[in-house]
This record gives structure tokens, C-alpha cells and sequence, in this order.
């Protein structure tokens, strides 16, 4: 694990010489909210390496070798928007496995499925709903957190053949291309919009206008406990309470009942001042 600022600068020489870069992330996204970046992992010809953003180092000199440099993940996606949220990183040029694999027409492309078929590798999915901001990591949450880029480059050599064989190697560069353009964009969170969650096209404007508080108290009570929106309250949940409010009925039942009291009062605060909003501002 590199977890200090001199075991980084000695690593620094082995990424800048690498003739490839495999990269994959970890973030704390099911047990914290804010998510954050908890892990780094990079494979090179000279092995499987672990950086720990978590240790208070400074991983700029880190991300800086990795500047114009064609980096091997998959499934990108997140692991550009985390990269770039909380470290303004965002590399030249990726190897997606997942979306080669995607055009290629495979049926299943997650990193398992496609080290299996192309490697004859069964990789071990246990540790993937782990808590990555726990120290020190267990054995198997390090093995894991390996084998995420341990075989990107022989399975990029394998895709990579593909492709060209198919006439669709340029495909995949636009869309990778693409993919880093989109997730280099800032996020524009839309306030009127952002609370609308799944069930909401079902309900009415006065309910709408209770749904409106109770999303941003949920935002700030999991703010404030450093825990998923979805452990405070549950999408459905906030639908029923709001429907329930909006036809005059109790709501008393609708609550978890382990939910602490001075959460619950919150939430029966937001629900007074959805009340008090007037019809025509719903």
C-alpha cells in the first residue's frame, strides 16, 4: 500500500517508465455521502500497486504522471467523474474494456464475465459492496482491489485484436474520446428538478410540494451523518409520506420506527412547512 508521501515518490519512476497503465478506483459510496476516492489501484509490467488517497498524501504528483498517457479501465465512467470531482483529474487518452466489449456485441461485459471468457480467469466478487474507507484493508479487500486491474492489459491485448479484426477499433476511440469529454463537464445540479425521484410522475402538486422538503431534509440528515440518502429514507418512502400528507392522513405508519426522534421530528418539520407553502407556489 502507498501510503506515504516517500513511498509515492519512489514509485513515481516505475509509473513514468511504464510502457502501460491499468487504473481503477474505489470510492465509499454505499457507507459515506459525500462519496469520495478511497483507493487507486495501477498495474504496470512490474506489478499490481495500491495508492491510498485517504493517508493525507499529496497524489498530484501521482495523477501528473499520468497526463497524457493512455490509461487501460473499465467501466470508466465513474471512476473520470469521481477522479475529476475530487482531484480536477482527467486523462488524455482510455482503454474502455467494458465498452469494447459492448461493441463487440458481447451479452455480458462486466470485468468478471470478460476475464472469464477472454482469460480463463474466475475473479472473486466478494469484497465488492465492501467499505474501501475502513484501515487497514483486510487481505481479501487488497486481493480484490488487485485483481480490478491486474488483467486489464491482457484483456485490452484480447479486445484490442477484436476490434481491429471487426473494423471498429475507431468506434471505440470515439467513444472513449467522448466518454472523458462528458465527464470532464462540471455538474450542473438542476434545484427544481434534482428531488423528482422515481414515483413522483404519480403525484399530485400538493403532494409534489411535500416531496420537495422531504428530499432536502434528507439531503441535509445525510450530510450531516455522513451516510447514503437511502439510509435516511427510502425513495418509496418519501412517495407514500408525501401522497399520504397530500390526501390528509397519517403518516405515523409510513415511518420507520427505528428512525431516531430528532430525525423524525425533522421530517415532521419539513412536512409543516410543505403545508404552509400556498397552492398557487406548488
Amino acid at each position: 500500500m502507498i501510503d506515504t508521501q516517500e513511498k509515492l515518490a519512489a514509485f513515481l519512476p516505475a509509473v513514468k517508465a511504464a510502457a502501460w497503465l491499468a487504473l481503477d478506483t474505489e470510492a465509499d459510496s454505499l457507507h459515506a455521502y459525500p462519496e469520495k476516492v478511497c483507493l487507486i489501484q495501477i498495474s504496470t509490467a512490474a506489478g499490481d500497486r495500491l495508492v491510498d488517497p485517504l493517508a493525507g498524501i499529496d497524489i498530484n504528483p501521482f495523477l501528473d504522471a499520468l497526463v497524457g498517457r493512455e490509461l487501460i479501465f473499465h467501466a470508466a465512467d465513474y471512476d473520470l467523474r469521481l477522479l475529476r470531482k475530487h482531484h480536477e483529474f482527467t486523462p488524455s487518452v482510455i482503454f474502455d474494456t467494458m465498452l469494447a466489449a459492448r461493441l463487440l456485441g458481447e451479452k455480458q461485459f462486466g470485468l468478471s464475465s470478460l476475464v472469464e471468457k477472454f482469460l480463463g480467469v474466475k475473479l472473486d466478487k466478494g469484497s465488492q459492496k465492501a467499505d474501501w474507507a475502513r484501515r487497514p484493508l483486510t487481505e481479501k479487500m487488497e486481493a480484490y482491489a488487485r485483481n480490478d486491474t491486474h488483467h486489464l492489459k491482457p484483456l485490452e491485448e484480447k479486445l484490442n485484436f477484436e476490434l481491429k479484426s471487426k473494423g471498429r477499433l475507431a468506434w471505440h476511440q470515439e467513444s472513449c474520446a467522448r466518454l472523458i469529454t462528458e465527464c470532464s463537464q462540471p455538474v450542473v445540479v438542476d434545484e427544481d428538478d434534482v428531488w423528482r425521484i422515481k414515483g413522483s410522475t404519480f403525484l399530485e402538486r400538493g403532494a409534489l410540494a411535500v416531496l420537495r422538503e422531504l428530499w432536502h431534509w434528507r439531503e441535509r440528515e445525510a450530510l450531516a451523518a455522513s451516510r447514503p440518502p437511502f439510509f435516511v429514507l427510502a425513495h418509496e418512502k418519501m412517495v407514500e409520506i408525501s401522497s399520504a400528507v397530500s390526501e390528509h392522513q397519517s403518516v405515523d405508519h409510513l415511518i420507520p420506527p427505528r428512525m431516531h426522534p430528532r430525525r423524525r421530528e425533522n421530517l415532521m418539520a419539513a412536512i409543516r412547512v410543505a403545508q404552509a407553502v400556498p397552492p398557487e407556489k406548488f
